[in-house]
C-alpha cells in the first residue's frame, strides 16, 4: 500500500492490530471441544482478553460494562465457575471486531490524540497509545492461549501476517 501522512498510520495499525484479533479467533476456533469443556482456564483467558479489548476500545471507559448478557466483570470479580460457551466467546469477539473496525474508520488525527482517561485515573493515554498497548495485551494473551494448546494438543494455529489475511481458520 502507497499511503502518506496519518492513512498510513491508521492503515498499519488495522493491519497489525486486526491481525492480532484474528489469532485470537484462530486460537478459539482451533481448540478442541474436549480442551475447551476440560480447560476452564482457556474460555476464561479468551474471555479475559475480549473484556479487555472491549474496554480498551471504548473512547470513554469510565463505567464501561461488557455487553448485558455477560455478568461477569473483570474488575475485581471472582471468576466464574462455569466455561464460557465457544459460542458467546465467538459472539463477544465479533461484537468487539465491529468495535474495533468502527474505531479504526472514525480514527482520525483530532481522536488519535484524544485522552483515554480510565476511572481512577492511573491510565492516561492518547488514543493511539491505548490502541497500541490494548494491541499488546491482545498479542500477550494469544500468545497464552497458544501455549496451552502447544502443552496439550501439540499444534496451535498458524501466524496471521495481516488483518483478513486469508491464513485463517
Amino acid at each position: 500500500m502507497k499511503s502518506t501522512g496519518f492513512s498510513f498510520i491508521k492503515y498499519a495499525i488495522k493491519s497489525q492490530f486486526g491481525a492480532a484479533i484474528d489469532m485470537l479467533e484462530n486460537a478459539v476456533r482451533f481448540c478442541p471441544g474436549k480442551l475447551w469443556e476440560t480447560e476452564k482456564a482457556f474460555s476464561h483467558q479468551a474471555f479475559h482478553t475480549l473484556f479487555f479489548l472491549d474496554y480498551y476500545l471504548s473512547l470513554n471507559p469510565v463505567g464501561f460494562t461488557p455487553p448485558a448478557h455477560f455478568k461477569y466483570s473483570e474488575f475485581g470479580d471472582e471468576p466464574p465457575l462455569e466455561i464460557f460457551s465457544r459460542a458467546e466467546i465467538l459472539e463477544y469477539l465479533l461484537f468487539c471486531r465491529t468495535k474495533f473496525d468502527q474505531l479504526i474508520a472514525d480514527l482520525n488525527e483530532s481522536l488519535a490524540e484524544r485522552r483515554w482517561i480510565n476511572g481512577s485515573k492511573t491510565m492516561d493515554f492518547s488514543m493511539l497509545e491505548i490502541l497500541r498497548y490494548n494491541l499488546r495485551h491482545v498479542q500477550h494473551h494469544v500468545g497464552q492461549l497458544n501455549v496451552l494448546l502447544r502443552q496439550k494438543i501439540d499444534d496451535s494455529p498458524k501466524w496471521v501476517y495481516r488483518y483478513g489475511d486469508q491464513n485463517k481458520l
